[in-house]
């Protein structure tokens, strides 16, 4: 059987079915029509038998010569094209709710993991200048809103699993022989004239030697070629000459800036190497503890070829010539006067990023490292000084997503993120130590934001465990922020630095701040107040721990 598209009346064989105007042509009068006024037409009814659905569709070359060529042409395009928009659709869909569910989207997606609450906070990035700055309330989306009891079990069952139990700290001989090459390197005294840890070392090459040709530091990065092609051409001049050998002076840091990263540390260095009396290495951050000596540039670009604890000396060796010269004069030699160059450290990674242990080291506990970064700084300077500066670890982790983030930045990706590292982070605190999930790289990559950086005390206790109080620092950024003067003495003094004149001192705590938010970055605004809601449930035991270690009731960032 046989249907005509325009009137879906029935036709015999071979009828031309002359009564509807599209098969007659433009002459049909609708109102005259019985077909057109609704007489004699047979409707379609779907029953039990077998029918063609697509029937009504379905467009055929002997029809075509009853119809007018053109709207016959037309008739069977626009149909085509409805199917496939239905198709289109029903695909897009399927797209939508899947993608929701995984986390593939390339936009926010309506469908949310998480619910948070909170009012909007100053300081939303390392910027000093955006400290003073409010954010206007945004419009809470109910959606979060109504998730949020299930978020904050996932807080609770965090939460019960906290214990803060102290590390077993390693001898020294284990330390030895996880490390033999950097214990031949580095020697166990230093001078004692110097107030930084420095020592001489045996150069048994030429004038056509070039000390630098396998720093890897120099092979990776060609920001570092200038800085190395300097060196090569000052490097003989700065060489000690005794009975017939060459030596060269060789340094570490006699203090390090440890963390955290998107607390302010890059504007205290910048100001600190304002000092007369204070040099850094070559670069802010050579990441030599942390990555480097494993052989990590990148993370996501796996392991190259380990960095030899050579490389790390040689970012000093352009305050290893300063202080040559001082410990040269004759003031030092004869007056028995020592150098008071201090040399430092300011890879933002140091206090917490242990996640290469895994790949390196045997015999852990539990999923707990067995040696950290701080075990190995001890051994060669326990008398090194350590200063950490922190913020409130809520308004840190947004930062951090926006320094970090690529693409399709908002707060409502940001939400969706932290919920979703926050059930990975469950799920490995109800199988594991606090201790281990915080240092396992697995959990660590696959959190979408670094919830673990600001669960500060956790690394505090460990550093603690290997180093005495009195030589570790720990500032607000907030403070630092609203006096800067004031935080800039705090370091002065625990570096036992010279006085300063008072135009050296305005100069130092008058520059502009470092490292603000980017333009971009800025009209993004700030997080949802649910989510700030649900990271301050999270952090709330971490801090209150932090503030009883520190005896200082400001780190519990608390709002008035």
């Amino acid at each position: 059987m046989r249907y005509c598209i325009n009137c879906c009346i029935h036709l015999l064989p071979n009828d031309l079915h002359r009564q509807c105007f599209r098969c007659r042509g433009p002459d049909h009068n609708n109102q005259k029509c019985p077909v057109c006024r609704g007489e004699n037409k047979t409707p379609l009814y779907p029953d039990s038998k077998q029918m063609k659905w697509l029937a009504v569709l379905e467009v055929r070359t002997d029809h075509c010569e009853s119809w007018n060529g053109l709207f016959c042409l037309r008739k069977g395009k626009l149909c085509s094209l409805m199917f496939g928009l239905i198709i289109m659709t029903l695909v897009m869909v399927s797209y939508m709710l899947t993608g929701a569910k995984h986390g593939l989207l390339l936009i926010p997606s309506p469908f949310h993991y998480g619910a948070f609450a909170s009012n909007p906070s100053l300081m939303d990035n390392e910027s000093l200048s955006d400290m003073k700055d409010h954010y206007q309330p945004s419009k809470m989306n109910i959606s979060y809103v109504k998730d949020y009891p299930s978020i904050k079990l996932i807080i609770d069952t965090i939460t019960s699993k906290i214990e803060f139990i102290t590390r077993q700290r390693p001898d020294l001989e284990e330390l030895r022989k996880q490390e033999p090459h950097m214990f031949s390197v580095i020697p166990n005294k230093f001078l004692p004239n110097s107030k930084n840890p420095c020592w001489y070392e045996e150069y048994r090459g030429n004038t056509t030697t070039d000390p630098y040709a396998t720093n890897s530091y120099a092979l990776y990065s060609k920001r570092f070629r200038i800085i190395f092609d300097y060196l090569r051409k000052v490097f003989w001049n700065h060489l000690y000459h005794h009975k017939d050998k060459h030596y060269r002076l060789r340094c570490l840091p006699h203090f390090y800036i440890i963390g955290q990263p998107k607390c302010g540390t890059t504007d205290l260095y910048d100001r600190l190497r304002l000092h007369p009396d204070v040099r850094f290495s070559a670069i802010k951050e050579p990441h030599w503890w942390t990555r480097k000596r494993f052989g990590i540039i990148r993370l996501r670009d796996g392991f190259h070829d380990r960095y030899p604890v050579e490389d790390y000396l040689d970012l000093f060796d352009l305050a290893a010539h300063q202080i040559q010269s001082v410990l040269q004069s004759d003031a030092v030699k004869e007056r028995g006067k020592r150098n008071n160059i201090i040399i430092g450290e300011a890879s933002a990674s140091t206090m917490w990023d242990n996640n290469a242990w895994i790949f390196f080291y045997d015999n852990s506990t539990e999923g707990e490292p067995p040696f950290l970064i701080q075990d190995f700084i001890h051994a060669f300077q326990p008398n090194a000084k350590l200063i950490i500066m922190l913020r409130d670890p809520v308004e840190r982790l947004y930062s951090d997503y926006l320094y970090f983030a690529s693409a399709n930045k908002s707060a409502e990706d940001f939400h969706e993120k932290v919920a979703e590292s926050l059930q990975l982070f469950e799920g490995c605190v109800l199988d594991f130590s606090l201790r281990a999930c915080v240092y396992n790289n697995t959990l660590n990559n696959a959190m979408p934001v670094r919830l673990q950086v600001g669960l500060y005390v956790v690394y505090l206790l460990d550093w603690l465990t290997v180093f005495n109080k009195d030589q570790i620092l720990v500032l607000r950024l907030e403070d630092h922020a609203s006096n800067m003067r004031y935080t800039m003495h705090m370091v002065f003094q625990f570096l036992d630095l010279g006085p300063l004149s008072e135009k050296q001192e305005a100069l130092i705590t008058k520059s502009p701040a470092s490292n603000t938010r980017r333009p971009e970055d800025r009209s993004l605004g700030p997080m949802l107040p649910t989510t700030k809601a649900i990271l301050r449930d999270f952090y709330r035991p971490f801090n209150t721990k932090l503030a009883q270690v520190l005896f200082d009731d400001a780190f519990l960032w608390k709002r008035t």
